[in-house]
């Protein structure tokens, strides 16, 4: 088997499993944030687990970018992937668990390696198909309607993201720890604009790359956080007698 076909091999493999974790996660809510609950072991800090599931995506793509394999005319494209990337993870890791508010709730330290096996696995991928494989995009690709179109679905879904981010935070003031209704923007129509944002985030991604393994983000991004955002939904209707009853969990006037 050439390494071409073990590495094709071993993307099916990863979706095949990203669609065993979305039928199980409609069952567990994994247990973190307002789901958190006893019976998971040990646990940490929720800003040190924050920084340790996700650091290893910003620094391991770090990592292929600069020891990557390139052919002439790839550099240009390489930067844009890498921008994009790094766009969501350097945040993600290194800015998003220090405007958290509220006392740092605590982590279990299984949610924290479920996160940290993840993103080992899923920034190989990402990182050998466009570092390690001589380069796959030259500068032309930057002209194509699929990477254009990409690109802006990335950059849609980054800034729902931040946006919806920043209303919750903005919701509980420093030192607090209840929860609230989110009100304002798409919180209006859906409980949870910020897995939206993130689930056309990575959907630009898998057509800017136009890859199997772009697609594979994708499926992991929408089996982790589609049932995640129903628990919420469920969890708001629950504990708020006056949540708006025509918000729908993820998608507006849909689901």
């Amino acid at each position: 088997m050439s390494l071409q076909a073990f590495f094709d091999f071993l993307v099916m493999g990863w979706l095949a499993l990203a669609v065993v974790a979305f039928v199980a996660l409609f069952f567990v809510a994994v247990p973190y944030g307002r789901h958190t609950r006893s019976g998971w072991g040990p646990a940490i800090g929720n800003r040190l687990g924050w920084i340790v599931m996700e650091a290893p995506a910003a620094l391991i793509f770090a990592a292929w970018f600069v020891w990557g394999t390139y052919r002439e005319g790839s550099q240009v494209a390489t930067w844009a992937f890498f921008g994009l990337w790094e766009m969501h993870y350097v945040h993600r890791a290194f800015i998003y668990p220090f405007r958290l508010r509220g006392r740092d709730r605590q982590m279990p330290l299984a949610v924290v390696g479920m996160g940290f096996l993840f993103n080992l696995v899923n920034t190989f991928l990402n990182g050998y198909h466009l570092f390690g494989r001589l380069g796959c995009y030259t500068v032309d690709w930057l002209e194509d309607p699929r990477f254009i179109a990409g690109v802006a679905l990335f950059v849609a879904g980054y800034v729902i993201n931040r946006q919806a981010d920043h209303t919750l935070r903005d919701l509980r003031q420093p030192g607090g720890s209840g929860y609230r209704i989110p009100r304002g923007g798409l919180y209006e129509w859906i409980s949870c604009p910020n897995y939206l944002g993130e689930i056309v985030e990575w959907i630009g991604w898998a057509v800017a790359t136009w890859s199997l393994v772009g697609l594979s983000f994708a499926v992991w991004t929408i089996a982790n956080l589609a049932p995640r955002a129903r628990a919420h939904h469920a969890w708001y209707r629950e504990r708020f007698e006056d949540y708006p009853p025509e918000r729908k969990a993820l998608l507006p006037g849909l689901w």
